[in-house]
């Protein structure tokens, strides 16, 4: 009976029970859901600005609207820049391009992690240790260092080419969480079970391993979409990235805001609208990442 016990409690929770374990955990944290709704509201509307508001380059000519703070006439709610554009739209067509690049850069890397880090986890032996050399060889370079050499060496910088970049070398910890999560679930009864039931590597991979394994998949997906931000936004503040007249983001206005205060006599406003905006995201993508990994940890583990 005990035997029996002990193997039960090591089968995989039914996911409809699981995915309203993890629901109700969700709603006793607010600060989670706060984090998640403001979160989703700023990539809706980075998401529509292309249809709703005017051309990142409009220009006012007038005198008057050149290099102004902040104000409520004209609804120049951020000022405007040292040639009279909006920093208001200009921050939301950088929020546009920023949360492009990074939600397509996160999937990428989530997407060859995966694949990576299963083959790795579930091979093991030759497979593993081939997986994982080629893992250790790319993710021995500083990230800064490497990407700051990759955007001087292939030149014209545009938004998609900085997506690629940050998707093939992000992918590194994706694979390593992966590979860790499915050598141990690849250990489990439900696994051995299907092994002797006759199951397909494929089905066992697909219907069991990667199902259980989608909470860490998960947490490390929302881990990398604040490191695409804050890559994102380091390397364009130096200038070597994606041009601010073509593709605002928001590290290159936070850059030019910087440089053009002291060239131009810009104001405050010019980086500190950007930089705010990015500190926002970043702290709800933090939020929302410790929420889940307190709603998807096991229950034996939080007793």
């Amino acid at each position: 009976m005990v035997e029996a016990a002990e193997s039960a409690s090591a089968l995989p929770e039914p996911r409809r029970y699981a995915s309203t374990r993890v629901w109700r955990r969700l709603v006793r944290q607010p600060v989670t859901l706060v984090a998640g709704f403001i979160l989703t509201a700023i990539f809706v509307a980075g998401a529509l600005v292309p249809q709703y508001t005017p051309p990142v380059a409009h220009i006012h000519l007038s005198q008057r609207w050149l290099n102004h703070p902040p104000m409520l006439s004209g609804w120049h709610l951020l000022g405007t820049d040292a040639i009279g554009r909006d920093m208001l739209i200009r921050v939301l067509y950088g929020l546009h391009t920023s949360e492009q690049s990074a939600l397509v850069a996160t999937f990428f890397a989530a997407v060859i992690g995966i694949v990576v880090g299963g083959i790795a986890g579930y091979r093991g032996g030759r497979h593993d240790a081939a997986m994982m050399r080629i893992t250790d060889l790319v993710g021995v370079f500083p990230a800064l260092m490497l990407l700051l050499a990759i955007y001087t060496w292939w030149q014209p910088v545009t938004a998609w080419r900085a997506t690629v970049i940050f998707a093939l070398y992000l992918w590194v910890p994706m694979a390593r969480v992966v590979r860790a999560e499915i050598s141990s679930l690849r250990e489990r009864e439900f696994v051995q079970a299907a092994l002797s039931l006759g199951a397909s590597d494929r089905r066992i991979f697909f219907r069991h391993l990667l199902p259980n394994a989608s909470g860490t998949i998960i947490i490390a997906a929302t881990s990398l979409l604040g490191l695409v931000f804050v890559l994102e936004a380091t390397v364009e503040f130096f200038g070597i990235g994606v041009p601010s007249d073509l593709y605002p983001t928001l590290g290159n206005l936070i850059g030019d805001g910087q440089r053009f205060a002291f060239q131009l006599g810009q104001g405050w406003w010019a980086w500190a609208g950007p930089a705010a905006l990015l500190m926002l995201i970043l702290v709800c993508v933090n939020l929302l990442g410790d929420g889940l990994v307190e709603a998807l940890r096991p229950p034996r583990s939080r007793r």
